[in-house]
């Protein structure tokens, strides 16, 4: 899914503009960010909650030379799906 599909969505379902569409589908991206900075977390009720994570500094290798790198310690967010978006998919 793209932000440009998420867009023509909001076009049709709100029969409104494409640019008031894009704005839209931008609002709700950033709304859902700022969330993730606020709380760690963000849930869609039927869909699934995104949470951030804390990886931990490790060590890795480099794909192309085999050598060993270190790999800084980070955030990522992950995803679980809710039960009823596991029964439908």
């Amino acid at each position: 899914m793209s932000k440009a599909f998420l867009a023509q969505v909001i076009q049709e379902s709100a029969d409104t503009t494409g640019v008031a569409a894009n704005r839209a589908a931008t609002d709700v991206m950033q709304a859902i960010i700022r969330e993730l900075k606020k709380n760690g977390r963000f849930t869609l009720p039927s869909f699934g909650t995104f949470i951030v994570r804390k990886t931990k500094a490790r060590k890795g290798l480099n794909p192309r030379t085999g050598e060993a790198i270190k790999v800084k310690a980070g955030k990522t967010v992950r995803f679980k799906a809710s039960p009823s978006l596991k029964k439908v998919v």
